[in-house]
């Protein structure tokens, strides 16, 4: 992922997320050199990103989007695999993301390729201005 990309970005973040994160997230993205990357069709059209970031010996996965139009053609998993195998060249012991409790189609996408529960934060998610959504943390153990 580049600057040159965020308009893109941006216009997918804003369409498959009920509170997209901000320009500015991503430029931070950007700027402080998390891992990123965006997806392109061979007409160069942008379909989906990924961005992630070590912490100690884990990988946090903090977003990853497919665009509407693209979705249910194993990007989303083929991402999830990219992220893994990442991590186990980097030898990382686990990958750790949060997904909102009513997202049943991303959850359903991250345990099929081997996330499991590991826990549940609470009031996580912002759902509307006056309540919130619990996240269910989820893990994934890098094979040795």
């Amino acid at each position: 992922m580049q600057l040159a990309d965020l308009d893109e970005v941006m216009a997918v973040e804003q369409t498959v997320y009920s509170h997209p994160w901000s320009r500015g997230n991503f430029v931070d993205v950007v700027n402080n050199d998390y891992e990123a990357w965006v997806v392109r069709s061979g007409q160069g059209e942008l379909l989906a990103y990924v961005v992630q970031m070590q912490v100690l010996d884990e990988c946090h996965l903090l977003t990853i989007a497919v665009k509407n139009s693209a979705q249910r053609q194993g990007l989303g998993r083929y991402l999830l695999a990219m992220v893994t195998e990442r991590a186990k060249r980097m030898q990382l012991k686990s990958v750790i993301l949060e997904v909102r409790v009513s997202n049943q189609i991303a959850r359903k996408v991250y345990e099929s390729s081997g996330f499991k529960l590991l826990g549940r934060r609470k009031n996580y998610y912002q759902l509307n201005q006056t309540q919130r959504e619990d996240a269910l943390l989820l893990g994934y153990e890098i094979p040795e």
